[in-house]
């Protein structure tokens, strides 16, 4: 259904710091910018942009939003969670855990508000 995601920053190195190490701990790659000037990590057939707003007005995080990424294994989730508050992120709502499906998840805000989870399949 979807092609990608696209989300704005405000400022693209602090961005590029944030992602690169979660999705690398993820066993992900680093992002690259294209000639427009946009952020992209392509893993799996999933692309995440990020840009300034092309509208010259401040990025903002969707209120409401959140962006889930596959995690492989509880491991990996909590590899991604320590990468991201180690570069700019905020860990949010419940420490790193497993949910009564099974599923392990953890949520942060990126350096730019936008909010984000990393969730492993149930093992039950």
């Amino acid at each position: 259904m979807f092609t990608h995601i696209m989300i704005g920053s405000n400022d693209l190195e602090k961005a590029r710091a944030f992602y690169d190490a979660t999705f690398t701990a993820l066993g992900g790659k680093a992002g690259e910018m294209d000639a427009r000037g946009r952020l992209i990590y392509v893993h799996e057939g999933g692309r995440l942009m990020i840009t300034t707003p092309i509208d010259g007005h401040p990025a903002t995080a969707a209120n409401g939003g959140t962006i889930g990424i596959a995690a492989a294994s509880p491991d990996h989730v909590r590899a991604w969670h320590d990468a991201g508050t180690a570069h700019g992120g905020t860990s949010i709502e419940t420490p790193p855990s497993e949910r009564p499906n099974g599923a392990f998840v953890a949520y942060l805000r990126d350096p730019d508000g936008n909010k984000l989870t990393a969730r492993s399949q149930p093992t039950k």
